[in-house]
């Protein structure tokens, strides 16, 4: 007699439905739960240590603009401006780990809404579909925050404050650091005149601004500063 084939062939039925027992039998569903969401915290957690170790490169890269612009007069000014340039850089970096880091954290809301609130509460409201929007965003993961709502949070609760900074220290760097040369002089740039960098400067900040205040629509979800979650998105 030949031995038995124990081969996995993803071709046949059986195959393909391997899990379609868990989704019937409530006690399996339930054993496979707790799994599943440490899995998805521990992948939320890495990229938040992503989003982390983004601002700290960010402050390091300041706080070294700051030393060296303010090391001496002789020192030129045009070092907070590389870091105004280096900050939109990280700027950029953050916003796409933000976006990535938000789908993985909406997943984690969904989970905590809708089984560990509702085992403490079951009088509480759930969502009757969410296990459907679970499997079809793991299908097929979507972002769930555009890219102006996510630069606009990022600027306001991170990057802003840090770009005021540099702004205000230039600001100081080039009147009462230098009181022996006028403003517009200090802020010359080899190859370019210090008015247009003065106008260049203001103009980005305002700029900025309006970036980071403009009203735009709240779609991230599980999130605090008493404002409302936005509905769960399949697509974005």
């Amino acid at each position: 007699m030949g031995e038995p084939n124990d081969e996995f062939n993803p071709e046949e039925p059986d195959a393909r439905d391997v899990a379609a027992e868990v989704a019937e039998e409530r006690s399996e569903f339930m054993s496979l739960m707790p799994h599943y969401y440490r899995g998805e915290v521990s992948q939320m957690s890495t990229r938040l240590d992503r989003l982390d170790l983004t601002i700290d490169w960010a402050i390091a890269v300041i706080v070294a603009m700051l030393a060296l612009s303010f090391q001496s007069t002789g020192s030129p000014p045009y070092f907070l401006l590389i870091g105004m340039f280096a900050l939109v850089m990280f700027l950029l970096f953050d916003v796409r780990r933000y976006r990535t880091y938000d789908a993985t954290r909406s997943r984690v809301r969904m989970i905590e809404e809708n089984v560990f609130a509702n085992a403490f509460d079951p009088k509480g409201s759930v969502h009757r579909d969410w296990r459907q929007k679970l499997g079809h965003d793991l299908r097929t993961p979507t972002l769930k925050v555009s890219v102006w709502e996510a630069l606009s949070r990022r600027l306001k609760h991170i990057y802003f404050p840090l770009e005021t900074v540099l702004v205000v220290a230039w600001l100081f760097r080039i009147t009462a650091f230098v009181p022996k040369e006028t403003p517009v002089e200090t802020a010359a740039v080899p190859g370019i005149s210090g008015e247009f960098v003065i106008v260049g400067v203001l103009c980005f900040y305002v700029a900025t601004a309006l970036l980071t205040f403009w009203p735009t629509t709240r779609e991230a979800k599980g999130e605090f500063h008493g404002e409302k979650p936005g509905e769960w998105k399949v697509e974005k």
